[in-house]
């Protein structure tokens, strides 16, 4: 994560990482077999410990709104070049040519995130503080609309930056979400 951070993944070859962190290539390649199996295994020690943040962020004891709030800028990358999501980006445009357990494990992944905000959701709507919503459904489509702006933020588009992405998503949230009177 940490060349990934300073150079990018167009530098990250597994010559250059094993020379920082003092292995050949050809024993990175031995414990990994490919760089898609090394970037794939990246983004799970990666995604774990934003699922541990997640989790800890989600038990607070305040309203589901402002856990839902803490989700989504947990989800939106920090700026241009956040180094998880350039990884995920990379992972992603491997995935055409992935294995079903690659397939499988992005999944997983993909499916912590889901389960984690559609019971946040499912909360939020039995406690009253959201309008009535089939959970599951929007919680796909919050996420659509996170990856989207997302991508922006760690491309680098211009006029998508972190605030302006968070201050759209709780202006759709407010729009989408504001409790039945």
């Amino acid at each position: 994560m940490e060349m990934i951070a300073e150079h990018g993944l167009e530098q990250l070859t597994m010559a250059a990482l094993g020379r920082e962190v003092g292995m050949s290539s050809g024993h990175l390649l031995y414990y990994f077999g490919s760089k898609d199996e090394l970037l794939l295994r990246t983004l799970e020690w990666s995604e774990g410990r934003l699922g541990a943040e997640r989790s800890r962020l989600l038990a607070r004891p305040e309203p589901a709104r402002a856990r839902l709030e803490a989700y989504v800028e947990l989800y939106v990358p920090d700026g241009h070049r956040d180094p998880h999501w350039i990884l995920w980006l990379e992972v992603w445009n491997r995935s055409l040519n992935a294995d079903e357990q690659g397939r499988d494990r992005q999944a997983a992944i993909e499916g912590a995130w889901h389960r984690d905000l559609v019971a946040l959701l499912a909360e939020g709507v039995s406690r009253g503080e959201f309008r009535a919503v089939d959970a599951d459904r929007f919680a796909a489509r919050l996420r659509a609309l996170l990856d989207g702006f997302s991508i922006h933020v760690a491309i680098g588009l211009r006029g998508t930056g972190r605030d302006q992405v968070l201050a759209h998503t709780r202006e759709f949230l407010d729009e989408a979400l504001g409790a039945d009177a």
